[in-house]
């Protein structure tokens, strides 16, 4: 399953992870965010144990959304190392979004 990532746990797991994360930035409201959840839910399973994957609600956590400028969402954040190495806008095909998260491993 997606892990929630929040304001209280962002450092302990995605900035201090030995792993690739995946951090998708979405809200309730959103749409197209509803559209690829399952996408994400899907990855998580496929990759749990070579990378970590999970979802920020930008509503209940408007400040790690604006440390990382995240001014639309979808959007998804791949980190590693503590570092932003990619990013992917709006609603993409699952292939997509996988070929990304293979690129850091």
């Amino acid at each position: 399953m997606a892990q929630t990532f929040t304001t209280s746990n962002f450092q302990e797991t995605v900035l201090s992870s030995n792993q690739p994360v995946l951090v998708d930035f979405w809200a309730e409201w959103c749409g197209p965010c509803r559209m690829i959840g399952p996408v994400v839910e899907e990855l998580s399973h496929e990759y749990e144990g070579k990378a970590v994957i999970g979802k920020v609600n930008v509503d209940e956590n408007p400040d790690i959304a604006m440390n990382y400028g995240v001014r639309n969402i979808p959007t998804l954040l791949i980190f590693k190392g503590g570092e932003v190495v990619d990013k992917i806008v709006g609603a993409v095909p699952k292939g997509m979004i996988a070929s990304k998260i293979e690129a850091q491993l």
